[in-house]
């Protein structure tokens, strides 16, 4: 299970852990409020003091794959792979590669199984497409470090090809980040400024 803050009360954490395990195994709408209770061995008057509702709960996992996955596993990982913006663009697809191969952990992109559950528009779907956001600045920022034209316009098509690696590894495709790396060196080369130095 996540390793939360010791700092939350172990009643909170039993229920962060839980949860987390569980939204990102199952998605959202097939896990309810007295699993979640049952599971953390907690009463349900502890988990109402720590969450008004089941979407409080959402917000709170949604916030912690945040930081557990975008920030300190891709982000991170990324960037201790190579000393170049570039070759940490690339990275990226390595880190996926390691998760892929790993299929006791790998469980999709929890951002984009929240947004397609809850729709767009619902409160839910809104987070989730403001955490797919961060993803995106993250790679617009590697791409601003290395020179590339039109980061923005950049991080949008690099973000096909992470989200379509997620859902060709969810097929069964172990290959699915060795192959869009090899089209991430294309794109690069189609954004790269005139006096981006190679990476």
């Amino acid at each position: 299970m996540t390793e939360i803050s010791v700092a939350l009360a172990p009643a909170k954490e039993r229920l962060m852990n839980t949860a987390y395990d569980l939204f990102a195994r199952r998605g959202v709408r097939g896990v309810g409020v007295d699993e979640i209770i049952a599971t953390s061995n907690v009463a349900k008057a502890t988990f109402y003091k720590y969450f008004r509702s089941k979407d409080d709960l959402v917000l709170a996992f949604l916030a912690r794959r945040d930081q557990l996955w975008t920030r300190e596993v891709v982000e991170e990982g990324a960037r201790s792979r190579s000393d170049h913006p570039e070759g940490q663009l690339l990275a990226i697809f390595d880190v996926y590669d390691d998760w892929f191969s790993r299929p006791a952990e790998f469980e999709a992109c929890s951002f984009v199984n929240v947004m397609l559950e809850m729709g767009p528009q619902h409160p839910l779907g809104q987070a989730a497409v403001g955490y797919l956001e961060d993803i995106r600045s993250v790679v617009r920022g590697l791409a601003s470090e290395a020179g590339l034209r039109e980061p923005e316009e950049f991080a949008r098509s690099w973000h096909i090809l992470m989200k379509g690696s997620i859902v060709s590894a969810a097929e069964g495709d172990l290959k699915a980040a060795i192959r869009a790396k090899a089209m991430a060196r294309t794109l690069i080369e189609q954004f790269r400024g005139p006096e981006a130095p190679l990476g």
